[in-house]
């Protein structure tokens, strides 16, 4: 599946936030992230992203999509980080 993963946590926590994501994702700007996953990976994400988050006020959204292809994207200005699949 594909996902877009947008995350608002702590100033505390956002580093380890950071890093976990670049674990499974693709960074393409400030707490974005974007990419194929399968079903077990998100799971694992989401199990790992809860033991750095505090729930009370950390949030954690996800965007699913089957395929890609469903998406248009749309850069305006500059484009922090390219992938090749996108034309």
């Amino acid at each position: 599946m594909y996902v877009i993963l947008v995350y608002d946590i702590g100033e505390k926590r956002v580093g380890k936030m950071l890093k976990l994501c670049r674990q499974y994702l693709n960074w393409i700007q400030n707490s974005v992230f974007e990419g194929d996953i399968t079903e077990v990976k998100l799971k694992e994400l989401k199990y790992k992203a809860k033991q750095i988050m505090d729930e009370e006020y950390d949030s954690l959204i996800i965007f699913k999509s089957r395929d890609r292809n469903w998406l248009d994207k749309e850069v305006v200005g500059k484009e922090r980080s390219t992938l090749d699949r996108f034309l």
